[in-house]
């Protein structure tokens, strides 16, 4: 199987049951790094804490023990996406609507040689595009093919 269909595979399994829990996956992660490492990102409202973390490792643990869904020895980390979170979804980026966000780019903006950027998520097109709107208020309409990573904007 390869990594990305682990990830969905991972994903279909465990976002029900952490659901009832009151716990959003928000994302998955299978990466080789040193080993292979399978990150599951988990929220709430409120935000999640240790405990959290911990029970949803179990959960998550033990049913991917059960349904086998990994051929390759693997880590398994539970967390919360952070502050800075990315937004990979559909949903993250309606949920985020009127945030800054941090957008970096496969290829330089047509015309300059601006790579990545902070702007206001302005929502989505209908044709899943972002509607950004930059700090100079020119508005920015830009297809998922073209971002390489979006990420919620932290400043201290």
């Amino acid at each position: 199987m390869a990594r990305r269909e682990i990830e969905e595979a991972v994903e279909k399994l465990l976002e029900p049951v952490l659901e009832k829990d009151g716990l959003e996956l928000v994302d998955v992660e299978y990466v080789r790094e040193r080993n292979w490492i399978l990150r599951v990102f988990i929220d709430k409202v409120g935000g999640v804490g240790l405990d959290d973390c911990q029970a949803a490792s179990e959960k998550a643990g033990s049913l991917l023990d059960e349904k086998d869904l990994i051929p390759d020895n693997y880590m398994l980390e539970v967390s919360s996406p952070g502050l800075d979170r990315v937004l990979k979804k559909d949903k993250d980026f309606i949920r985020y609507t009127g945030e800054d966000v941090d957008v970096k780019l496969f290829a330089p903006l047509e015309g300059t040689k601006i790579k990545s950027f902070t702007a206001k998520l302005e929502g989505l097109a209908e044709d899943g595009s972002l509607l950004l709107e930059m700090e100079s208020g020119e508005k920015l309409t830009l297809g998922r093919d073209k971002i390489s990573q979006v990420r919620l904007h932290f400043s201290f």
